[in-house]
Order: C-alpha cells, then structure tokens, then sequence
C-alpha cells in the first residue's frame, strides 16, 4: 500500500481573515475621476460648513484635544467630517433618526468600519445644545487603546521585544 498524504485545511480562520479583509479594502478603490469629484466636493463643504461643524471645529481643532484633526476627508468613497488619522477615528455630524440620510450615514459608517476606523456621529442639535458633551465623548474614544488594523494584507507587526537590524550605508 501506499502511504496517504495528510490533508490539512492550516489555519482556515486566518486565511478568511485575509479574504475579508480585502473585501473591505476593495470598496475603497475608486476611478481616478470619481476621486476628483469627491475631492472637489470636500473642498466646496470646507469652504461652507454647516452651524454644528462650526461649533465642534472651533473645540478640536488645533490639537485643542491632544491630537491633530482634519475638516472634510476624503475617505475610500466618502467623505468625512473630521479624521484623526493617528487614531483611525471619524466624528460625523448629522445622519440620525429616520430620514433617508441615516440610510447613507449607516452605509458609509459600516464601510469605514469594516476597515477599522472608529466612527463617532452626533446629531447636529446635540452638538449645538450641548457641545461639551459632545467634546468629551470625543476624547475619552481618542484615549481609548485600539489596534490598528493591517490593510491589504501587510505583514504583522514584529513583536516589542525583536530588534530589527538595518545595514548602513558606510
């Protein structure tokens, strides 16, 4: 007789991991000129922002929070109100309750968190009534530890401990 070789499925968790994760990443592929439009349009809702962005602009902007946030980012095929990059966190404003809107903020918060980003959204009126409320959920997410997620299949990070060598050029 012959020997049968073991069949092993290896590490099926990992490999879905990887599959999903690309699926993810791949609704963030854009055509170069729908790019240039959503760039465009950030750039318009920039130069006109509405009352409530206004209010929580003037409380986190200018690392008024400890960290850096951008107006207005364009994100895979959204756009964004605020991003704190470092953080992978997105404050929306507006898209609660049941206007067809909220169907679209749900869908746009979903792809965003598919890929790892943490999504705070804020109804405009609780953020015009009560802004300090508002601030301090902001920040207590911003101090919140959160693993960043590997996009694209990139190769994990190497444990704390490792030392990594780099040759010189001399």
């Amino acid at each position: 007789m012959t020997d049968r070789k073991k069949l092993s499925l290896g590490n099926v968790a990992a490999r879905s991991e990887e599959r999903e994760a690309a699926d993810a990443t791949k609704a963030w592929n854009i055509s170069p000129a729908r790019a240039g439009q959503l760039k465009e349009r950030a750039r318009d809702m920039r130069r006109h922002p509405s009352e409530a962005e206004q209010a929580l602009w003037a409380r986190i902007g200018d690392k008024q929070l400890g960290y850096s946030f951008n107006r207005q980012v364009v994100m895979g095929s959204a756009i964004v109100d605020f991003a704190c990059k470092t953080r992978w966190l997105v404050v929306e404003t507006g898209g609660t309750g049941d206007d067809p809107e909220a169907a679209i903020a749900a869908l746009s918060d979903r792809k965003l968190t598919d890929v790892g980003v943490r999504v705070l959204r804020f109804a405009e009126e609780a953020i015009l009534t009560d802004t300090d409320t508002v601030v301090e959920a902001i920040k207590a997410e911003l101090d919140k530890p959160f693993e960043r997620p590997r996009i694209g299949g990139s190769a994990p990070r190497k444990p704390e401990g490792e030392k990594r060598f780099h040759r010189s050029k001399y």
